[in-house]
């Protein structure tokens, strides 16, 4: 029965060995990490606050978190989604001051790993920084995807290209099933992340019902025809590099 901190450490084990092979000892390199307290955050709170000054790494545990900027009239935009196994902003540390913020979605749970200690692991198996920093071109890619869809994909083509993104990335860690994955986020978090008000996004959600690309239930997504979706939203899956 795996415990909630082994969960963490192969999710981050699985993600990472899609860049590059790795070893047993890069399993108990990765598991030394756990040496980090465990902290929680409930849904609708931030892990970390614009402004502030960073002082440590942060690897997901369970639970989804996101990247997100927001406006003194309280609008916001998320720019990311934060994954199980996902470190949230590896390179975090070396900022005196956050210029966004990091708020959970769900309930999360994260290891608060100090840079002296996450900087062991890098010297003891150097080639982990290869897969790391491999893993940071990825995020750097999926960023650029996101700023696609806003200025160009139409909703349906938005709201297609993230769902097979988060079917892959899931899929990866071992989160999806078949076709289906746990979707624990709102429909506000979806427009947030699409630009979308929250009519246009129910409205663009019903017609990918109606059109028999998704069914979405009781928090769960199945993707009805991957092939289909990925052409509604011409998707290219060689930002994600997960064919190393």
């Amino acid at each position: 029965m795996q415990t909630l901190t082994s969960a963490g450490i192969e999710s981050l084990f699985r993600l990472l060995g899609r860049y590059m092979p790795l070893n047993e000892a890069d399993r108990e390199a990765l598991s030394s990490l756990e040496m980090g307290p465990i902290c929680t955050r409930e849904a609708r709170s931030d892990i970390a606050s614009e402004g502030e000054n960073p002082t440590a790494v942060r690897l997901l545990v369970s639970g989804w978190a996101c990247r997100y900027k927001d406006l003194p009239d309280g609008r916001r935009q998320i720019v990311g989604f934060f994954l199980p196994g996902d470190f949230c902003d590896l390179n975090i540390y070396i900022l005196s001051e956050l210029d966004h913020s990091i708020g959970a979605l769900t309930n999360v749970r994260y290891y608060d790993i100090q840079p002296h200690q996450f900087q062991e692991v890098l010297d003891e198996r150097p080639h982990l920084l290869r897969a790391l920093l491999w893993h940071e071109m990825v995020s750097a890619g999926i960023q650029r995807e996101w700023l696609l869809s806003i200025g160009q994909r139409s909703p349906m083509e938005r709201l297609a290209h993230l769902f097979v993104e988060l079917y892959y990335r899931l899929q990866t860690v071992g989160l999806a099933t078949g076709l289906s994955f746990d979707l624990p986020i709102t429909q506000n978090h979806l427009a947030e992340a699409n630009g979308l008000s929250l009519v246009h996004l129910n409205r663009t959600l019903q017609e990918m019902r109606r059109e028999e690309l998704i069914e979405l239930s009781d928090k769960q997504l199945r993707i009805v025809d991957l092939d289909r979706l990925k052409r509604v939203a011409m998707f290219n899956s060689n930002y994600l590099h997960f064919n190393r």
